[in-house]
């Protein structure tokens, strides 16, 4: 936080069971000021995204935040959804009623412009989502960065991918966007698998969340419970639930349970196996490539490298559990 004030946030993502966790936590912390949320195709396709955002900030008590529907497919590439994690309709095919809210009149780009420019404070930008509107955004309206504090986002891999061996889901759906979003020319954080993976949730919270009469937290056991650990630490915990993206929100409410590392990040364009990778230079001084061939230059980014589990456990569970309805 800054002082006693709440950080200005914008979440733009593809909802998603744990976008969905984020915009629960990202609602219910008393440290954020969610200011508003775009959405993109990517778990699920743009419309469906749109509807699961307004159903979650409706389950939260969420006040007026604007909803805006984005790119419906990358820069270059098909949509390639990702339904066979999280259901057929992106929320785990939990049933939920269609929502009563209405998305804004306009689209997600005017909508990151406007609500990047408005805000009193710079704006801590939590992408959850393959990068389409954000390099959109970056492309059409640089200007917005100079009312940005920070884009901490849920993506890449230093060492495992998801969707291919070395490509994480979110730039491997969009590489291109992801590589515009690396010359944002502001500070970029890193929340890639490499810490999006250890942060569990075990089994007794979730089924004490599910069990919760307050809508809010019931959801979000819910979708925990749809969301079983990869890996689990345990390995004997059936029941529990990774936090996934809502990792990230909680490392801008609370960075000091990230250990992160400022190193050079570049994203793999070309076609083949390692398209969308995010390749991180960990080593302590040029190789030959470079020597022989030239310094490439590459953005600097703040790496996630490790995380402090039970400490973000405890406070995603003490923030969506404490059931704090903003609507009115």
């Amino acid at each position: 936080m800054t002082g006693h004030q709440p950080i200005p946030v914008i979440i733009d993502c593809d909802t998603g069971v744990d976008d969905a966790l984020a915009l629960l936590f990202a609602v219910r912390h008393p440290g954020l000021e969610l200011r508003a949320v775009s959405c993109v195709a990517g778990n699920t396709d743009v419309d469906g995204v749109v509807r699961n955002t307004l159903t979650v900030l409706e389950r939260a008590g969420a006040g007026n935040v604007p909803v805006a529907r984005g790119a419906e497919r990358p820069l270059i590439e098909a949509a390639r959804s990702a339904r066979h994690v999280h259901g057929t309709d992106g929320m785990g095919d939990l049933g939920l009623p269609a929502p009563t809210r209405r998305p804004a009149d306009v689209d997600a780009v005017t909508l990151l412009r406007r609500e990047i420019l408005g805000s009193p404070r710079p704006v801590t930008l939590i992408p959850t989502a393959p990068l389409t509107n954000i390099a959109l955004l970056l492309r059409t309206h640089p200007e917005v960065t100079r009312n940005i504090e920070r884009i901490v986002f849920m993506g890449g891999a230093v060492a495992t991918g998801n969707a291919t061996p070395v490509a994480e889901f979110n730039v491997w759906h969009d590489p291109e966007a992801a590589a515009v979003l690396l010359t944002a020319g502001v500070p970029i954080t890193m929340y890639g698998l490499d810490v999006f993976q250890r942060v569990v949730v075990p089994g007794d919270e979730v089924r004490r969340l599910r069990a919760s009469a307050e809508a809010g937290a019931r959801l979000a056991g819910e979708l925990l419970a749809h969301r079983p650990a990869a890996p689990d630490p345990d390995g004997d915990d059936d029941a529990a639930g990774g936090l996934g993206d809502a990792g990230a929100v909680c490392a801008v409410a609370d960075p000091a349970g990230l250990t992160t590392r400022l190193l050079p990040v570049e994203v793999s364009l070309a076609p083949g196996p390692t398209r969308g990778q995010t390749v991180v230079d960990r080593r302590p001084r040029p190789g030959e490539a470079e020597i022989h061939g030239g310094a490439r230059e590459q953005a600097l980014v703040d790496v996630a490298l490790d995380v402090d589990v039970h400490r973000y456990v405890r406070l995603y569970l003490e923030t969506v559990s404490g059931g704090r309805d903003r609507s009115g």
